[in-house]
């Protein structure tokens, strides 16, 4: 098995928002605000490559979405799904299985484009099966009035009319091991309904890919949860119970969204768990 990150691009987003309750005083120490409030966050995403299987773990997102859409986002630096993939020497067609941890835009963006006269929408992974689970679809075709604006429905629907949607189990407990993929899965309720947070066995480790259960180093405390979950006293739960196992297993926490810090190791501390030690992807993945 090989991993590979794919960094689908960089972005910004209001400091308040990502910190919910917590004060600007706290939060800015490890996730500095500009003169607009926005802080740094990327949209890095996983690829696994193991035997004739290349799995994408979430996918930006995208470029689809008008000038205007994109202007609230702060976009910076060169980075791109594509231009990550070709630096690793894959191509978009090479991808057998797409999984989406959930369907906000900023995570499955990517997984669909215009097709070639802009006169509707195909996926950007013509050979892959794009994979959520059952009770999050409904969630994101029907969406409330607080996620709407994030469940896109371009990005959405395209994938169950292309035939390339499947859907993983609902576990009974929290976690479930999925056979065709090949990891376990962690569901978390707090972001959204039923968030999937894939879990890699790799040459020994444990490799977390945290999406928005822990979307940067600066979340760790557990109160430090964003404004955007629709229920935030869950997150804490989960929060809670994911952190405490990582700390026990010496799991390797891969960030999804934190800009400056790729992945990280926790342990227990008298203050609740806390940071152990920070490594890039090539340290964990060479």
């Amino acid at each position: 098995m090989n991993l590979y990150p794919i960094n689908s691009g960089n972005f910004k987003l209001d400091g308040g928002a990502m910190f919910g309750v917590v004060p600007k005083s706290l939060w800015q120490k490890t996730n500095p605000a500009d003169a607009n409030n926005m802080i740094d966050l990327t949209a890095r995403c996983l690829l696994i490559e193991d035997d004739n299987q290349l799995v994408l773990i979430d996918t930006g997102m995208g470029n689809k979405q008008s000038s205007k859409f994109f202007g609230y986002y702060y976009l910076w630096g060169n980075n791109t799904l594509e231009k990550s993939l070709k630096q690793f020497g894959f191509h978009p067609n090479d991808i057998t299985d797409v999984f989406m941890t959930h369907l906000h835009f900023d995570h499955c963006g990517g997984s669909i484009q215009w097709n070639a006269d802009k006169t509707g929408y195909e996926p950007a992974f013509k050979n892959a099966h794009f994979w959520s689970n059952k009770d999050h679809w409904a969630w994101a075709t029907q969406p409330n009035k607080r996620e709407k604006a994030s469940f896109l429905k371009e990005n959405i629907l395209p994938m169950e009319e292309s035939g390339q949607l499947k859907f993983t189990s609902i576990p009974k407990g929290d976690t479930l091991f999925d056979s065709e993929l090949g990891f376990d899965v962690f569901f978390a309720n707090g972001h959204t309904d039923k968030q999937m947070i894939p879990m890699i066995k790799y040459k020994g480790k444990t490799i977390c890919f945290m999406a928005d259960l822990l979307p940067t180093l600066g979340h760790l405390p557990l109160p430090f949860v964003m404004g955007y979950d629709t229920r935030p006293l869950l997150t804490l739960d989960e929060k809670e119970i994911f952190l405490n196992r990582a700390a026990d297993n010496n799991y390797f926490l891969f960030l999804e969204h934190d800009a400056h810090n790729e992945i990280i190791t926790v342990q227990r501390t008298e203050k609740g768990v806390r940071l152990k030690d920070i490594y890039t992807t090539s340290e964990i993945f060479n």
